[in-house]
């Protein structure tokens, strides 16, 4: 699926948190300038739980108004059917994420294949893995080769899961 201008890239806490952890949450938004990003509020209220992580949000959201939409999720009709359903066997943050790329024909930025890459795929969900972000800054000069295995190695020193790659020999299967 190739992007429009009208497209949003709707943020999981995943993602979200891996930028943060490598210090580059400010980059995240700025590797597709031409998109906005949201944080639904279901999600927020996730990554709100430290305060750090919510300083950080708000404060880039303040600063970054246009680029970094908190929405409020209030599924109706048959999207609280699907919610409904995608909560027995997923988190909060992710069901939400994916009804609502789904209703909306956004893409989803989350790293938690296992959770959602089966659903995106059987519902026509582009997916933006916290590799593919950085594969695309890769690409548009926003960082590096040896940035991109930095933050990798200090995400992962932190504590969350992200695959050791080369970025530079990395294919990502979406095309924005």
């Amino acid at each position: 699926m190739r992007m429009n201008s009208k497209t949003k890239i709707v943020l999981d806490s995943d993602v979200v948190i891996h930028f943060i952890k490598g210090n580059c949450f400010s980059l995240l938004l700025d590797i597709f300038p031409e998109y906005q990003y949201l944080i639904l509020d279901v999600v927020y209220a996730e990554l709100a739980k430290s305060t750090q992580t919510k300083t950080l949000i708000d404060n880039v959201s303040h600063h970054m108004a246009s680029k970094l939409l908190r929405v409020d999720f209030n599924p109706s009709g048959s999207m609280m059917k699907e919610y409904a359903l995608l909560l027995k066997t997923f988190g909060k943050g992710e069901s939400a994420c994916m009804v609502y790329c789904k209703s909306n024909r956004d893409v989803l930025g989350s790293s938690n294949l296992k959770d959602i890459k089966a659903y995106c795929e059987s519902n026509g969900i582009t997916y933006l893995t916290t590799i593919d972000f950085l594969y695309y800054a890769y690409l548009r000069k926003k960082m590096s080769k040896q940035e991109c295995d930095a933050f990798i190695q200090e995400v992962i020193a932190k504590g969350s899961k992200l695959p050791m790659i080369d970025i530079s020999h990395y294919a990502c299967s979406v095309i924005i």
